[in-house]
């Protein structure tokens, strides 16, 4: 292992390369988690309203409160309990819409009578792209242009996004790369259950008189705001459709934002706070520090989820947007601990050529191919595809030849060494050799709401 014992990539980065390397991935390690939260909160708050009624601006707000709750209380072991307790209720209530779908509902209630529905839509409402615009074809050119687009912005969340850096650095080196590799092929049952289930079903089920927006379909801005499994739930089965989905929406939405709240936490606490205000900080200070920007980054998402609906961008936008934005810095972090030839300029420039790269590319091809720059000629799908492959390429692509330019060797010694020896102001946190002799999860090594405070003497009988 290059560095067994940091508490974020970003420490890694700071070893590696220096002060102004480490300020410019900061940036993008920030900007990823910012524009993950509003994902998060313009998704949950579409849904909340869409179903209860309730104000978007306050469903932003109070969708944070109560996870920045229990992440203060419970650290990153409560997000580790939730994540479980909630995948295994959404598992249930995932094969709950899928049973009602293909079995028991009466509107549906067979994968034949999905079929019959489905054919009978395609006339009506054709999905351009497609083979004769079919629901129930694998020629679908803006699902390959898509999947690109998602494998771009996948691989800029898992590189850039603390959150996943968080578990696998409190995991096991021994069962870490088994865990990721299960939990990958079990999390492609959510959005597969889902997309099979409800999604095909929001499209069998427009023209039926139960559906919420009949007799007219849903428009492109509520497929964007990600409206169509609402629509579906309700559609199947009333009201207890529209209360199992809010359900699966809390428990989706808590999960992951507890997540990107500890991420911030310790990039805000371990990279900025203890690295360039106060090295010399106490155990207590940080924890402190954690709590507060914890509340801190809750308050920001928040903020930024309200500013985005106020200029009408979406969860879809979003989405499609975020890949070009983070993409150029995706294989400098990643050649950053597998690679030492990487240079520092090389890292810098592979990442800030990539999102300008990927900036221009975007506006560049939105501007060409319809005309003027807009919200919705930007949130195509060819613009932000060309912007997606631009900014992941032209990091590639830099990092290497700056790097090969004028080559190093780096000796891995000095990331091996980040926190191998406590400082005085953590001399009493136990490192992570003692915790797996132990067979102890690292957690103190991670997150400081779990540093262990060094035990008084017991006080002598006089």
């Amino acid at each position: 292992m290059n560095a067994p014992n940091c508490h974020t990539y970003l420490e890694i980065i700071y070893a590696r390369y220096g002060v102004l390397t480490h300020w410019v991935f900061i940036f993008f390690a920030l900007l990823t988690n910012v524009l993950v939260g509003s994902q998060l909160l313009l998704g949950g708050s579409a849904v909340v309203t869409s179903l209860t009624g309730m104000n978007v601006y306050a469903a932003i707000f109070l969708i944070p409160l109560g996870v920045c709750v229990y992440v203060v209380l419970g650290g990153l072991r409560a997000t580790f309990l939730c994540d479980y307790s909630h995948t295994l209720i959404l598992m249930v209530i995932i094969l709950y819409f899928m049973f009602a779908a293909y079995a028991t509902n009466e509107k549906i209630g067979s994968p034949s009578e999905m079929y019959h529905l489905l054919e009978a839509a395609a006339p009506k409402r054709p999905v351009n792209g497609n083979q004769d615009g079919s629901y129930l074809t694998l020629k679908s050119n803006f699902a390959l242009v898509f999947g690109v687009i998602q494998l771009c912005s996948g691989s800029g969340t898992v590189f850039l996004d603390q959150a996943y850096w968080q578990r696998a650095i409190a995991s096991r080196p021994s069962t870490a790369v088994r865990a990721y590799i299960l939990g990958g092929l079990a999390w492609f049952a959510i959005p597969f259950g889902f997309a099979t289930t409800l999604g095909l079903a929001a499209v069998a089920l427009t023209d039926n008189p139960a559906f919420p927006t009949f007799p007219d379909p849903m428009t492109q801005t509520e497929v964007t705001a990600g409206l169509s499994a609402p629509f579906a739930a309700t559609a199947l089965l009333g009201k207890g459709g529209a209360f199992a989905l809010l359900v699966v929406l809390f428990m989706a939405v808590t999960s992951c934002a507890s997540a990107e709240l500890i991420a911030v936490s310790s990039i805000l606490t371990f990279d900025i706070y203890k690295t360039y205000v106060k090295p010399s900080a106490s155990p207590d200070q940080l924890i402190f520090i954690a709590h507060v920007m914890i509340c801190v980054f809750g308050l920001t998402m928040a903020i930024f989820a309200c500013i985005w609906n106020v200029v009408g961008i979406d969860l879809g936008w979003l989405f499609l947007v975020m890949g070009l934005l983070i993409g150029g810095a995706v294989f400098p972090v990643a050649f950053a601990i597998t690679w030492k030839c990487q240079t520092r300029a090389g890292a810098l420039a592979g990442a800030i050529t990539g999102l300008f790269a990927g900036v221009s590319a975007w506006l560049v091809t939105a501007h060409q191919y319809y005309g003027s720059l807009s919200v919705t000629t930007t949130g195509l799908e060819y613009p932000t595809l060309a912007g997606n492959l631009a900014a992941i390429m032209t990091g590639l692509i830099v990092s290497i030849c700056v790097s090969l330019a004028k080559p190093e060797s780096f000796d891995w010694t000095t990331t091996r060494a980040i926190n191998a020896v406590s400082s005085p102001s953590m001399s009493s946190a136990p490192s992570s050799t003692s915790l797996e002799k132990k067979k102890l999860q690292p957690v103190t090594a991670i997150y400081p709401l779990y540093v262990t405070r060094k035990k008084r003497p017991p006080k002598t009988q006089q």
